[in-house]
């Protein structure tokens, strides 16, 4: 995952009230409700949603210069928005190249090969949260976990005839189960950051509300598993011989994935590391399917020029591998580098009315309207959830989610005697998480592209996400493990 933002949430000059912060957020609300629920539907995501998203952040614009916040200091922050995603930019082409080599190497198709036979589809749901979860913990990233396990574990559902909606939602509750627990996560290091607390602490005390929470996600997914009419793919062996026909399938592809989560785990960076395991796929393309790679390049006899132009083909735009089993269809293509530049519009757009949003002040506003609405213990745990869900819809970018909170919400569980610790669980338990819940969010926007999945098929079934916030409330509701300041390890 990219490094987090490190913003200054200090006042902007516009003094704006509650209902006039609100102004923008409702526009973009109506916008986007009846963009895609009355127009665009499943299309929304092409564009429209994009410049609907600039149509809010022009409304926010026009209220900021009534506010008298200059034009200028406006387009900074914008600028300094969009700077801050460059990484995720970058790490969304550089998924969109590995999934390509990955493909055309066989990577995938092997992963999916051996899981066909080792995952039962009674218990695959379960696995999926399982395998994710511990890919995650290694590496400290659910970006990393989609982009490399995720994929694969996409293509045994699609094999399966497994809805893809459920099995993107266990994949990411796995993955930021393990995301949230692993020291090695940038958004765990953050928020005790934020919260004036030490990250082995944080993890301890976050395990309170996360294992319970996990817990329940693995029996939901369980009975759902138990539950689904479908048969083992040992009962239709045509799959696997279409899968020995189209690639040449040998255990040490499983080298390639294996080389990058070890760099991963090893502290190397997700996009070096992303960029390191796109090239072992090209080179494993030239080893074992060096037919492929010719077909792709449409030509006819080998040599530098076909074998280049094939593995660039497959790193920038759309490939499609053959074959007459229509399960396999959507397994055996992909678009390379160019199908993540939609997302990456998302992204900017979203940049665009956050930055705005916080130039004029309305952010903040925000935050102090929802600190000041309760004065319960309950209460602060409340306005905190709900502070962080609503950055996470209008900043569109989790660590704005964690920042400002915390931030903000720091002396008020200090003047509450409350140890800092319930702060930045409060903080992973509903800013983190739910990220992955928001469209256009920059983990929303990743996520669901990068598994092929969008997030309202998804959301249903990301219940560890959305569970973790009713979580931290419930433990917070009946006092259970909130520890003050006094007991503060």
């Amino acid at each position: 995952m990219p490094a987090p933002i490190q913003e200054d949430t200090s006042d902007n000059s516009s003094n704006l009230n509650i209902w006039q912060a609100l102004i923008p957020i409702v526009v973009l609300v109506i916008l986007l409700a009846f963009n895609v629920l009355e127009i665009y539907q499943d299309d929304a995501l092409g564009g429209s949603n994009q410049f609907i998203l600039l149509m809010a952040a022009a409304v926010a614009v026009i209220l900021g210069v009534f506010k008298g916040v200059s034009y200028k200091k406006m387009m900074e922050d914008v600028a300094k928005n969009i700077k801050s995603t460059a990484g995720a930019i970058l790490i969304l082409l550089m998924v969109g190249a590995l999934a390509g080599t990955w493909l055309l190497s066989g990577v995938i198709p092997v992963m999916v090969y051996y899981g066909l036979q080792l995952l039962h589809p009674s218990i695959f749901l379960a696995a999926c949260v399982v395998i994710c979860s511990l890919i995650s913990i290694s590496t400290g990233s659910s970006w990393t976990t989609s982009a490399t396990v995720g994929i694969a574990l996409i293509g045994i559902a699609q094999v399966l005839d497994i809805s893809l909606g459920m099995t993107a939602g266990a994949i990411l509750s796995g993955a930021y189960f393990g995301d949230k627990l692993s020291p090695m996560s940038d958004t765990t290091n953050l928020a005790p950051a934020m919260a004036g607390t030490d990250l082995f602490t944080h993890i301890r005390y976050m395990t309170y509300t996360t294992v319970p929470t996990i817990s329940v996600t693995l029996i939901v997914f369980l009975i759902i598993g138990f539950n689904l009419d479908t048969p083992p793919v040992t009962e239709n062996p045509s799959i696997l011989k279409d899968l020995e026909a189209s690639f040449y399938i040998t255990p040490w592809l499983f080298v390639v994935p294996i080389l990058v989560i070890v760099m991963i785990i090893k502290k190397t960076p997700p996009l070096v590391a992303l960029f390191v395991g796109t090239l072992l796929g090209a080179v494993a393309a030239l080893i074992f399917q060096p037919d492929l790679v010719l077909l792709v390049s449409n030509s006819t006899q080998s040599g530098f020029n076909a074998f280049y132009k094939g593995l660039v083909d497959t790193i920038t735009t759309d490939i499609l591998i053959p074959t007459e089993n229509e399960l396999l269809k959507d397994l055996f293509q992909s678009s390379g580098m160019k199908g993540m530049l939609g997302t990456i519009w998302l992204i900017i757009c979203a940049m665009v009315f956050g930055g705005v949003m916080e130039a004029i002040g309305a952010l903040q506003t925000l935050s102090k309207a929802l600190l000041n609405l309760f004065h319960t213990t309950f209460g602060l745990f409340a306005s905190t959830v709900a502070s962080c869900l609503a950055l996470n819809a209008t900043a569109s970018d989790q660590y704005l989610a964690i920042v400002i909170p915390g931030k903000m919400f720091a002396k008020a569980y200090k003047d509450k005697g409350l140890a800092p610790e319930n702060l930045s669980r409060a903080l992973e338990d509903s800013g983190t998480v739910t990220s992955v819940l928001i469209p256009y969010n920059t983990c929303g926007a990743y996520h669901s592209n990068v598994l092929g999945v969008s997030v309202a098929d998804y959301f249903v079934y990301a219940i560890f996400n959305y569970l973790s916030p009713f979580m931290t409330l419930i433990f917070a509701a009946f006092n259970i493990k909130i520890r003050q300041l006094k007991n503060s390890l």
